[in-house]
């Protein structure tokens, strides 16, 4: 059970951010040092991506491993456990809804972990540039 009130759980929670993390932050810097540009940050896109590719139809999520319950980081709280385990398995569902619709709007989704970014910024931002690169050569196919 929870110690504090939902009211002060809900002022909680809003205080929390949503966008241009730290770790995001540091993804777009990766990606600027490699020549990456033409992205936005949408949040008219269903899910608000972290970086959208608008012309090439690129989604990219950069998953922070608590919010989103990574298997590899394993960061569950001790403390009100069973509100943690709903409010994350109610995320990834959540994720899961999301990249259907997108993927049937014709959007390639893509969903990087947090501690990808921080550990291998650099291969994270190279294989966006392959994603990209692949799709910009998908688009301009004459076969």
């Amino acid at each position: 059970m929870d110690r504090i009130t939902s009211a002060k759980r809900s002022e909680i929670m809003s205080k929390v951010r949503h966008g241009n993390t730290d770790v995001e932050l540091m993804f777009r810097k990766g990606l600027w040092k490699k020549g990456v540009r033409g992205y936005r940050i949408a949040p008219n896109v269903p899910g608000r991506p972290d970086i959208y590719f608008p012309r090439k139809k690129v989604a990219i999520f950069v998953d922070g491993c608590f919010w989103h319950g990574c298997r590899s980081c394993k960061r569950i709280p001790k403390s009100n456990v069973e509100f943690w385990t709903n409010k994350i398995r109610g995320n990834r569902a959540r994720d899961r809804r999301v990249d259907k619709e997108l993927k049937r709007s014709g959007v390639k989704v893509i969903r990087i972990w947090e501690h990808e970014v921080k550990q291998t910024l650099e291969k994270c931002a190279s294989k966006i540039c392959r994603i990209i690169s692949d799709t910009h050569a998908q688009a301009h196919r004459t076969d």
